[in-house]
């Protein structure tokens, strides 16, 4: 069977022909020559209006766009370009189906290079198919380019927002993620994590966007929840249990740590005892525990810190939310009563915003943050992966093209990469 005959079946373009295709140069400089011609008595159509237009001339020399190897052969395709007179914008280049504008790159093989770089970093990507990172990078940006344009951003009920260092230093992105029942994606990301930031969000989703939104999930970061208050103030805005349990983890961890400079004998009884006192019971190797039943006979703060802990942990078995209000008063009640003040600091936290946290009882099924923060981990893995990311503009065309569930670009054939 011909090369032809299969592009015929897979790749096949209206009013243009395959006539020929031929295999260039010896050893590892060979190349696969396709040539495409026009239709006997066929019309160019104008490169921007699409409008079918008589010809004007037509080039001497063919013009070569890349297209996908096969078996590591570099595959082109060899095509005269026409001039066609178009009554409204003169005298101008062909649109051809299998290029954009003066793209030396078939779209097929943009769609390749992009289903690949999903999989691999964009390094390796360009290192396998003998491309440029600057190649890869342009076909991811108009594989997302066209997703973000042709998405559809109706009916979004429930959001998570979140933040996220990237690069080195105190820099952020804020993440917003919808989180409704079938679809979790990246909506938007922005640069920094101020009011304007999350305000340019709103802005971008637009007041009918912004007025169906139900729920939003954040944690205490208070830009956030002031901008939530003033562009989407009938939505349910729920503090996630990660970002509660983690005050909880950074209390017990400065205890442990101001008690471990008191005297050497604390000090020794302390060693190695972090993550015993940090990690969820269940989740404690053989050695973890022996160490935890040994602190417990102690009378440490970090071991009452860290049985309060423990016990808030109840606050979230329950189902009614009246219930779950007369515990969370108990439980700031007796913390008060203790000495330990970054235990106190946690109680009047959740005092100061006990109704964002009991709007945990109001949703059902329960909002929970593991969906942000499981994005959030594929949002690093993405930025770990992607070696030779240079701008903010790079980074967030990656997360995009890794977390946004975006529509691809029509084609003839699909590739399972």
């Amino acid at each position: 069977m011909l090369l032809k005959t299969i592009l015929n079946k897979i790749e096949k373009f209206s009013s243009f022909v395959y006539t020929k295709d031929e295999m260039k140069g010896k050893g590892t400089n060979r190349e696969i020559i396709v040539t495409i011609e026009a239709r006997k008595n066929s019309k160019g159509r104008c490169s921007v209006c699409k409008k079918k237009r008589p010809t004007y001339d037509t080039g001497r020399y063919p013009r070569l766009y890349s297209y996908v190897p096969l078996w590591g052969i570099e595959v082109y395709f060899s095509y005269k370009l026409r001039r066609v007179c178009c009554k409204q914008h003169g005298v101008i280049t062909e649109y051809v189906p299998w290029a954009r504008g003066k793209e030396r790159y078939t779209m097929t093989y943009k769609i390749f290079l992009a289903s690949w770089a999903k999989r691999l970093s964009w390094q390796e990507t360009a290192r396998v198919f003998g491309t440029s990172w600057d190649t890869v990078f342009n076909c991811i940006k108009w594989v997302v380019d066209y997703g973000l344009e042709t998405r559809v951003l109706k009916g979004i009920a429930t959001i998570g927002i979140d933040e996220i260092q990237v690069f080195k230093g105190h820099k952020y992105l804020t993440m917003v993620y919808q989180l409704d029942a079938g679809i979790k994606r990246l909506l938007w990301c922005g640069k920094d994590r101020t009011e304007n930031t999350l305000r340019t969000f709103f802005t971008y989703l637009g007041e009918r966007g912004s007025s169906e939104i139900k729920y939003i999930c954040t944690d205490m970061w208070k830009p956030y929840m002031q901008v939530i208050r003033e562009r989407a103030p009938q939505a349910l805005n729920v503090l996630d249990r990660f970002h509660i349990m983690k005050k909880f983890n950074e209390a017990i961890d400065e205890i442990r740590r101001g008690e471990s400079n008191e005297s050497k004998e604390q000090k020794k009884k302390l060693t190695h005892s972090r993550w015993v006192l940090l990690k969820n019971e269940e989740n404690l190797t053989e050695h973890q525990v022996e160490k935890l039943n040994e602190l417990l006979k102690s009378k440490l703060q970090s071991i009452k810190a860290y049985l309060l802990r423990n016990d808030f942990q109840k606050f979230w078995g329950y189902i009614l939310r009246s219930s779950a209000e007369k515990f969370l008063k108990s439980w700031c009640k007796r913390t008060r009563r203790t000495r330990i003040e970054p235990m106190k600091k946690v109680g009047k936290m959740l005092e100061k915003n006990k109704e964002l946290i009991l709007n945990w009882f109001t949703i059902e099924p329960r909002l929970s943050s593991g969906a942000v923060e499981a994005m959030n981990n594929k949002a690093k893995l993405t930025m770990r992966k992607a070696y030779g990311f240079r701008t903010e503009k790079h980074l967030k065309y990656a997360l995009y093209h890794t977390m946004g569930d975006l529509p691809w670009p029509k084609t003839t054939h699909r590739f399972n990469c």
